[in-house]
């Protein structure tokens, strides 16, 4: 087992989208290393069933996050769509033996306790199920950008056998919490190297399709 301290050590190392998996690892260290970590931003710390997942973000990964997060809040406005956003905070239950941190996350609608949107920026595939620490968790909707596009699930919770493979999540062409959200030109405004020109085209483009 790999010891806090070493851990602690082996996280200031600067290596972009750096990856590190432990076997075996107590839900009292998890929570030993997330205190020790306190507020520091610059990692993601998962943890299931015993198993913890660090990882360092590149440039390229926390760009992408970022892009749908400020393009996703300029729908909210456009839209007058009540959100909270809850970001990269650590979501954990102990009784589960699940926690993770989003890259972005929000709720609809009113605040709660968990949140109803989870947004993964992929880079690398990773080692712990994403699916799974979500489903756990009871998020309801699960966003993933990877290869220039979006995987969107949504959480079945009434027939969880039927969706086994992928945790009781449904994979679904259009978010059903954001029905009117057009994800061609969200995932298109994404791609747009231009920060600026993306998020101009973006309310362009939900202005053109709530026009009444």
């Amino acid at each position: 087992m790999l010891l806090l301290e070493d851990l602690s050590q082996w996280l200031e190392l600067d290596d972009p989208e750096e990856r590190r998996v432990i076997a075996n690892v107590p839900w009292s260290q998890y929570e030993a290393l997330l205190t020790r970590m306190g507020d520091r931003l610059a990692y993601r710390i998962n943890y299931l069933d015993g198993v913890l997942e660090i990882v360092a973000p590149s440039r390229r990964h926390e760009s992408g996050k970022t892009s749908i997060g400020t393009l996703l809040e300029s729908y909210f406005l456009e839209t007058d769509t009540e959100y909270f956003p809850t970001g990269s905070t650590t979501f954990r239950n102990a009784d589960k033996r699940v926690g993770t941190e989003p890259d972005e996350s929000y709720c609809i609608g009113t605040d709660k306790a968990v949140p109803d949107l989870a947004i993964e920026v992929v880079v690398t595939s990773g080692n712990i199920n994403r699916l799974e620490r979500f489903q756990r968790l009871g998020v309801q909707e699960v966003w993933f950008w990877q290869n220039n596009g979006f995987l969107l699930y949504h959480l079945r919770t009434e027939n969880l056998e039927r969706w086994a493979q992928t945790f009781g999540y449904e994979a679904i062409d259009q978010s059903e919490l954001l029905p009117n959200l057009d994800m061609a030109l969200l995932s298109d405004c994404v791609q747009n190297p231009n920060s600026l020109a993306a998020a101009k085209a973006f309310r362009q483009g939900i202005r053109d399709r709530h026009r009444p």
